[in-house]
This record gives C-alpha cells, structure tokens and sequence, in this order.
C-alpha cells in the first residue's frame, strides 16, 4: 500500500514539472521577450508573443504586453501595433505605463496623430507620458512642439530635462540657446552629476552656438565619460576650431572608441596640414583590428588622407574597402584637388563595373574632370545623360550648390548643369540669377536653352 501511494505522489510530481516546462507561465514568457529584446532580436520576442497569445486565452500580463509594444516600437510596424492596441484597448485607461509604452510605440512609427490623441485623452499624465511624446517629436522633427510640452511639466525629471536638451539642439536657435541657460541654471545640482544630461547640455550650448559656455562647463566638471568629449569635439570642428578637437584629443587617456576617432579623422580633414597627415597614419596604424569592419570610419579616414593630401594611400584603402557612392566622390575630389582628371573618369569606368549608380555629386565631378581635360563636347554630353530623378532630389541640389559654390573659377558646363540643375528643382529665379553672373563668353546657346527650360518647369515660360 505505502509503495503504490509514493509511486502515485513520484507520478503526479512529474506530470507537474512536465506541465510547469511546456506551459510556461506569464512571467517567464515576459522574461523570455525581454531577453530577446536585450539582444536586439525583437521579431523573435514579437513571435513569441503570438505564439503564447494563441495558446493562452487568459488576460496577458501588463509584462508582457509592454515587451511586445516595446519590440513592436524597435521594428516599426503600424499594423502589428495597431493589432496589438487592439488586444489591450479596454486596459489602456487603467495603466499609465501600458499607454506611455504604446504613445512610444506609435510615434516611433511615425503615427504623431494617434499618439497625440492617446496622450490627450488620459486624466492622468505621468512624467513617462510626457517623456515619450518629446521623445516622439523630436524624433519625428516636431522640436518647437516637444519644448511646448516641456513648459507644461511643474517639475521636470532628469529624462525630461535631457529631452528637452536634445531638443534645443535641434532647433540650433537663439531662442533655443537661451531656454537652455535658463534650464540649466534652474535645474537642482544633483542633475549635474548625471554626465549623460551633462553630454545633451554640452551639445544643445554648441549646436545653439555657445562654444565658449559650453568649454567653460566642460572644463568645470571633474568626471568626464567619452561622449562628453566627443560632443566638445564636434562642436569644435563644426565651428571650425579643429586644432582644439586635435588638442581634445590627445587629452583622452584611452581613445579607443569609434565616434572619438572619427571626430578625429574629420578634424585632420579639415585641417588638410601635412601634421594632420601624420597624425591619422599614426592614429589608423594603432586602432584596433575590428574598428576596420566600421564604414563610417574608415569612410572619415579615406576623408582625411584625401584632404590632407595623400590619394596613394587613399586608393590603397579605397581597394579594400566596401565600394559605395560616397567612397568614389570622395577619391574623385581628392583626384581632382591634385589635378588628376584621368584617375577621376578611371574610377567612373570602375563605378560601372561594380554596378554602383552614380549620384548627382559623381556626375559634377565627372564635368569638372572632362572640363580639366578640355573635353568639352563630351562633357555637355554627360550632363544631358544626369538622370532629372537625381536632379530633382533637394538634397542632391543642396550639396550640388554646395561644390559649384567652391569652384574658383566656373566654366560653361558646370554653369550650365547648375542652372539645369535649378531647373528641375521649380527653382526658376536661381537659374536665371546665375545666368546673368556668367561671362558673356558662356552666354551662348546650349546655356541660354537651360535658363528657358528652367523657366519652363517653374511655369514662367507659356
């Protein structure tokens, strides 16, 4: 009798422990999905999800539910988040944190209207609320809205003065530049110790164009972490301050971050000295082997060694590297600042073998090449070959602008793709200002056919 009743209690022990491990419960299913999230793997937390949604008809955890929103936030899909909203619209009244993550989750997709009515029609609006719709907004480029939520906050958090912050950066006006010395004057000291809020204020003074506050707060905080560096860097060198990105620089006892070192590279760029030269050889031969898996950075360098001179060793890198758009225009400048229009069109020749499309930017320095060469014929030839689809991007016109402006002396192609260029953008009255800035001796008939068909495009010409 005892035997049959341990071989029944042994039995039903393990048909409980086979059930606790087929049938997990809703916190390990939680944990699971937060894991995968941790690593990233944000469609696999978003099928687990699904997998345990239909095997479990009862009410899922508030756990749960935030790691799926949060997955679903990461991948940007509108139409699982709007089935997922769907699930839980009945609980969304009676947890704030459920709402904070969806109002997060539809402003990461870019539904800015539906976050905004989700936030508006809670009674009660916790700090994280506010924090994710600035954080949407600024993401969103709605920065002027995100300091206006700001302002209706009584008592900011240490997140949302960072936000804040980062707004203000965006902005990169005096107004901004003002509400951030205000902020940053009221706010408690203690926020001060926080060096991720210390890097956002540091960036917001430069970006705003205070480099001078900013370098006076830098200098006064005794702990500094890398991105506070690297944030006095860039400010520097977009202020045209490279030599105290450089001096900056040699100060980091450990430089070994990515960012760091490309803020490196594009202050020698800018420099373009012959003690630039040096130091990124110098720098490129101590960094370690997996920073060269990094585009970014080894896109900086190849930068650097162009302006500073050096196309041997920037064909050498270009070789092993990943071929894209921006690598060729870069060579290709580099080929050109040192009056070497073959190498340019040789490189062109290649961009066709590697089935890589030139971009607006490959086409002008193509003209300047041809033009360099003498090839002139060849050379209208090309720009009535520049796809209108490339001429018509605003970026692409921006930047083309951009070089045509850095060119000491223009000749008739290159002021005719401009004005070409102008043409297809609807930009009419720009086409016909840089007609009248050319010599007479342009003014000829090819030139004169693209100030009218830029007139035409903008509807000026019947």
């Amino acid at each position: 009798m005892l035997k049959k009743l341990l071989n029944h209690r042994l039995t039903s022990r393990i048909v409980f422990v086979r059930l606790s491990v087929t049938i997990p419960s809703d916190f390990d299913v939680g944990i699971q999905m937060k894991l995968l999230n941790d690593k990233k793997q944000f469609k696999k937390a978003l099928e687990l999800f699904y997998t345990y949604k239909e095997k479990n008809n009862q009410t899922l955890s508030s756990y749960i539910i935030t790691q799926a929103l949060k997955a679903s936030a990461q991948i940007g899909d509108l139409q699982r988040s709007s089935t997922i909203h769907h699930l839980i619209s009945s609980r969304i009244k009676d947890n704030s944190y459920i709402l904070t993550s969806l109002i997060h989750l539809y402003m990461q997709c870019g539904d800015v209207t539906r976050a905004q009515l989700l936030f508006d029609s809670t009674s009660k609006k916790i700090l994280q609320m506010y924090g994710a719709m600035m954080k949407g907004y600024i993401k969103n480029n709605m920065a002027n809205k995100a300091i206006d939520l700001f302002n209706e906050i009584k008592d900011p958090d240490e997140i949302v003065t960072n936000l804040l912050f980062n707004a203000c950066a965006e902005l990169k006006t005096s107004e901004a530049l003002s509400l951030t010395k205000k902020v940053s004057s009221q706010m408690p000291k203690l926020f001060y110790s926080n060096l991720r809020l210390l890097t956002s204020l540091l960036d917001a003074l430069i970006k705003c164009g205070d480099v001078t506050h900013a370098q006076s707060l830098f200098d006064a905080s005794t702990k500094k972490i890398l991105p506070m560096y690297g944030a006095m860097m860039k400010g520097y060198i977009n202020n045209n301050m490279a030599n105290k990105g450089i001096d900056l620089f040699n100060k980091i006892q450990n430089p070994n971050d990515e960012i760091i070192i490309i803020l490196l590279f594009n202050a020698c760029a800018q420099l373009g000295t012959n003690e630039a030269l040096n130091l990124t050889k110098k720098v490129s031969s101590q960094i370690p082997k997996s920073f060269h898996s990094n585009f970014h950075l080894l896109t900086s360098l190849l930068d650097a060694l162009i302006q500073c001179g050096d196309c041997l060793n920037a064909e050498i890198l270009f070789s092993k590297m990943k071929k894209s758009v921006i690598g060729y225009g870069n060579l290709m400048n580099g080929f050109l600042k040192s009056d070497n229009p073959a190498k340019v069109l040789s490189l062109f020749n290649q961009m066709k073998i590697d089935n890589i499309e030139p971009d607006l930017i490959i086409y002008f320095y193509i003209i300047k090449a041809l033009s360099q060469i003498g090839d002139y014929s060849l050379a209208q030839s090309i720009v009535e070959k520049i796809p209108n689809y490339f001429l018509g991007k605003i970026g692409c016109i921006d930047r083309a602008k951009e070089i045509f402006e850095k060119i000491p002396e223009p000749n008739q192609i290159e002021y005719g793709s401009m004005i070409n260029s102008y043409g297809l953008n609807g930009m009419s009255i720009q086409a016909v200002e840089l007609y009248h800035q050319m010599s007479s001796e342009f003014m000829n008939e090819s030139n004169y056919i693209c100030v009218l068909n830029a007139c035409s495009h903008s509807g000026l010409v019947d």
